[in-house]
C-alpha cells in the first residue's frame, strides 16, 4: 500500500504541548513515575519506557494532524494513538496520555485550526476525550460504542450507546445517522477518527459483533463523509482485542487500505 518514503517518524510531544491538554501535577507524576490517585487507575505498570511510549504516541498524532492539514491527500494514518480514556488530570483504562486531545490543542495553539471533531468508533466510549472537551464549543465529540461495557460514561456532544449484539446493519445505520447529526451541528476544520477495531465480532472485550465487512463499511462511511466535505482527517488506531492476533492486524490494515483507496480513487 505504501512506499518507504510514505512513512515518517514523529518526535515525542514536548512538555509544553502536553500541558495544553494535561495538568502539570499529573504530568509531574508521570515524569517522576509516582503512584498517586492520578496514576493508579491506568491498569498498566508505571515505567519510563511506557511513559515515553505514550509521549511519543502523542507526538505521532500531532504530526499526523499536521500532515492531514498540509498534504494534498488531506489524510494521514497514525499507526498508533487513540488513547481516549486518559483525562486531563489522571490515567485510566490503559491510557496515560490523551494523544487525541493533545494533538487538537496543539493545532489550535499553532492557529492551524479553530474547530475540530472527534469521531470515536472504538467499542468503548471515549470518556477522557469527552471530559477534556466538555463545554468547549470548538471541539465536537461523537462516540458510538457498546453501552453496557467499560467505562463509566462521560458526556460527549453526541453519544450513541448500542445494545449488545447490535451487528452490522444496526451499527452502520446508527453511525450514519450520528454523522449526519454531528456534521449538521459542527463545521470542523480537522477530523480525528478513532478507528478502534474492537467492535469486531470475535473481540474478547466486546459484544457489538461486527463482521470484517461491517468494519470496512464503517471506515468507508466515516472517511468518506469527511472527504466529501473536504475535511482533513487523521486516523488513530485505538483498541482491538480479537482472539486471533492476525484478525487485529488485518482489521487495522483494512482501515489503512480504505484510506489509501479513498486517496488514490479521488
Amino acid at each position: 500500500l505504501a512506499r518507504e518514503e510514505d512513512f515518517v517518524e514523529p518526535a515525542p510531544a514536548t512538555r509544553a504541548q502536553l500541558e495544553l491538554a494535561h495538568t502539570p501535577e499529573y504530568l509531574e507524576d508521570l515524569e517522576h513515575l509516582r503512584w498517586t490517585d492520578r496514576t493508579r487507575f491506568s491498569e498498566l505498570p508505571l515505567t519510563k519506557p511506557i511513559v515515553d511510549a505514550y509521549v511519543l504516541a502523542a507526538g505521532g498524532t500531532i504530526l499526523g494532524a499536521r500532515i492531514a492539514l498540509t498534504a494534498p491527500e488531506r489524510l494521514c494514518v497514525h499507526l498508533g494513538g487513540g488513547f481516549h480514556h486518559a483525562f486531563a488530570d489522571k490515567a485510566e483504562g490503559l491510557c496515560y496520555i490523551n494523544d487525541i486531545a493533545v494533538a487538537i490543542r496543539v493545532m489550535q495553539h499553532e492557529q492551524r485550526i479553530h474547530t475540530a471533531m472527534v469521531v470515536d468508533c472504538d467499542l468503548h466510549q471515549g470518556n477522557g476525550t469527552a471530559r477534556i472537551f466538555e463545554n468547549d464549543p470548538t471541539v465536537f465529540t461523537f462516540s458510538i460504542h457498546q453501552e453496557n461495557n467499560y467505562p463509566l460514561k462521560e458526556r460527549s456532544d453526541l453519544d450513541i450507546g448500542l445494545e449488545d449484539f447490535a451487528g452490522d446493519s444496526e451499527y452502520l445505520s446508527a453511525l450514519s445517522d450520528g454523522l449526519e447529526i454531528a456534521f449538521s451541528q459542527h463545521k470542523p476544520e480537522l477530523l480525528v477518527y478513532v478507528a478502534g477495531v474492537d467492535p469486531y465480532y470475535d473481540d474478547q472485550l466486546g459484544a457489538l459483533k461486527l463482521t470484517k465487512e461491517g468494519m470496512k463499511a464503517r471506515d468507508e462511511l466515516v472517511l468518506g463523509e469527511a472527504r466529501k466535505r473536504g475535511i482533513p482527517a487523521v486516523i488513530v488506531f485505538a483498541g482491538g482485542y480479537a482472539r486471533k492476533l492476525n484478525d487485529v492486524v488485518e482489521l487495522h490494515t483494512q482501515t489503512c487500505r480504505v484510506a489509501y483507496e479513498l486517496v488514490t480513487q479521488g
